[in-house]
């Protein structure tokens, strides 16, 4: 009975009616037991011992039992041909019925698309603003709307995010536009990397070292979190809540604003190639999530001003479009191909293991020697549990795993600082002192001497070598296709790369150096203002890509590390 002020009735009997429960049940197995001593069931088989060795003609018997065995077997096997023979012809008889019923289906299975033209078909119908044209106008209209632009480069290798057709459109523009360098994921590469790229950077453009949050959420959730930090007394340090450089970026701006004097809000335009954390400076400035930001490259996909404080604004542009004459190693990191299906997952992650040490990459997944790039996905889906039905390695979701560990906020790795820097061929010393006039470079320099004591580096061992030798090549307009680059002969790839340095890491070199071009890009006529808008020539980089080159159509694993 339910007693009034409970959910539930409760479950306590009398002690008669639980003892009579209890009896009833024990009659019950009894009767169970009893029926099953009667019918065999619970006696126990008895084990067959086989031939005993001490039988005459032992091995006879055993001869004429296999043969026995596979006589079964065989009769077994015709049975299931048979059977698959009749269902095929049952399954014929049917088809020639339907397309004697009805002649046009059989054309119209002919006539179905294929998994090619479905894949372009989903393309063209998709969002308009995933052309290549919508991009390249949007980020015309970022830098036509800032009076400051922010060119943001992955610190990890902040010579392969630069972008010569960015710059030389800013410094054409009219309105006397700054520019300014800011090296973002600091923490990811070790502390004498940054400074040396620092010091390269500083001769040309203000540059400002920045660490951004990536863990920031709505302004809902993190006013949420706040009060239930202040009432627990603890306060999130995590490495990704963390931000550092923000006070100085804002410092700058804010000095830069008041000495010129202008009215309104300065509006500073960040732009650069995917994932280089664009959207996350904008929310670590903010506070909150104002922009989307994640993982995939390309989220960001139109014009997007913030308001950050009284006199700065800031305009989100989407990323800065890679020209397919880049090299392979570039594409894999800058580009879209990936998420547009131009490319597959499986070869961008075999570009990119081509531009590293095979020692440092097993040192940094902690896996064992592998001699191509499909054995090492393999190795690497089965150390992160990446397994389809039958325990068999997914592959393909490993390949998006390591892609998102270099193009994401996660790995660490560096490229080495050039020794000895000159200014590219568009830049001189007049537009560098004008670039560098109305900042306080004093204040600048002691910002980024805080930010880079402030912020916890890797190890040098512990962060992996990438090859990477020339800027990145952009498209600012879809006027003209870029094709692609010529696939490199093998005098074009004979040469050496050095892959690490002398505190403890091996050394890989080969004969030859590799013959270097400039990463000027040539100009047959003069660029005006107007056409710096429409399309600039697109230089031709070197390709780094080291491995050999074989002109046969069968491919050789063994060639992946050479």
């Amino acid at each position: 009975m339910k007693r009034p002020g409970l959910k539930k009735a409760s479950k306590r009997v009398s002690c008669s009616k639980r003892y009579k429960i209890q009896k009833k049940v024990r009659e019950h197995n009894k009767k169970l037991r009893k029926d099953s001593k009667k019918k065999g069931v619970g006696k126990k088989v008895k084990r067959d011992i086989g031939v005993p060795n001490k039988a005459p003609f032992k091995e006879d018997i055993l001869r004429e039992a296999e043969q026995r065995r596979s006589k079964l077997e065989e009769e077994k096997e015709k049975k299931k041909l048979a059977k698959q023979q009749e269902r095929a012809q049952k399954r014929k008889k049917e088809n020639a019925a339907s397309s004697d019923a009805d002649p046009k289906a059989k054309k119209a299975r002919k006539e179905l698309p294929s998994q090619e033209d479905l894949v372009k078909q989903m393309v063209k119908q998709s969002d308009p603003r995933n052309s290549k044209k919508h991009l390249c106008s949007e980020l015309n209209k970022v830098i036509d709307a800032s009076d400051i632009i922010v060119e943001i480069l992955d610190a990890r290798d902040p010579l392969g995010c630069r972008c010569p057709q960015l710059e030389q459109a800013v410094l054409k523009r009219e309105g006397n536009k700054k520019l300014l360098f800011l090296l973002n994921k600091i923490d990811l590469v070790p502390k004498e990397n940054v400074e040396k790229w620092l010091q390269c950077l500083q001769l040309e453009f203000p540059t400002v070292v920045f660490k951004a949050s990536t863990q920031l959420q709505d302004k809902t959730v993190q006013e949420k979190k706040a009060r239930l930090a202040t009432l627990n007394g603890v306060v999130d340090q995590t490495k990704g809540v963390a931000c550092y450089g923000s006070s100085c970026l804002l410092q700058l701006l804010g000095d830069y604003a008041n000495a010129t004097g202008r009215e309104g809000s300065l509006k500073v335009g960040l732009v650069g190639f995917p994932n280089v954390g664009k959207s996350s400076l904008i929310n670590s400035l903010k506070g909150m999530r104002a922009c989307n930001a994640g993982v995939q490259r390309g989220i960001t996909r139109c014009f997007q001003d913030v308001h950050i404080s009284k006199n700065v604004k800031m305009i989100d542009s989407p990323g800065i479009v890679a020209a397919q004459s880049n090299p392979k190693a570039a594409m894999a990191l800058r580009s879209l191909q990936v998420e547009d299906k131009q490319e597959t997952v499986l070869e961008a992650v075999r570009t990119l293991l081509k531009q590293c040490n095979k020692q440092q990459v097993m040192l940094q997944y902690n896996v064992p020697d592998f001699r191509n790039f499909l054995e090492f996905l393999s190795f690497f889906a089965k150390k992160r549990g990446f397994l389809q039905k039958g325990g068999v390695p997914n592959t393909e979701l490993a390949a998006s795993t390591f892609l998102n560990d270099w193009t994401g906020a996660k790995l660490s790795y560096h490229c080495k600082a050039p020794e000895k820097q000159s200014l590219p061929p568009y830049l001189s010393e007049d537009i560098v002192t004008e670039m560098q006039k109305g900042w306080d470079l004093d204040k600048l320099r002691k910002g980024n001497e805080e930010t880079l004591r402030s912020v916890k580096f890797p190890n040098r061992a512990s962060s992996i070598v990438l090859l990477s030798k020339c800027p990145t090549a952009g498209v600012l307009s879809d006027v003209v296709e870029d094709k692609p680059a010529p696939e490199p002969t093998e005098e074009d790839m004979e040469g050496s790369c050095e892959n690490e340095e002398a505190d403890g890491v091996e050394e890989v070199s080969d004969a030859e150096e590799v013959t270097e071009e400039t990463d000027e890009p040539q100009m047959k006529t003069p660029v005006t203002n107007e056409q710096a808008k429409v399309r600039l020539q697109v230089p031709v980089p070197v390709n780094i890509d080291l491995s050999s080159v074989h002109t046969d159509d069968a491919y050789d694993f063994n060639t992946d590390f050479k």
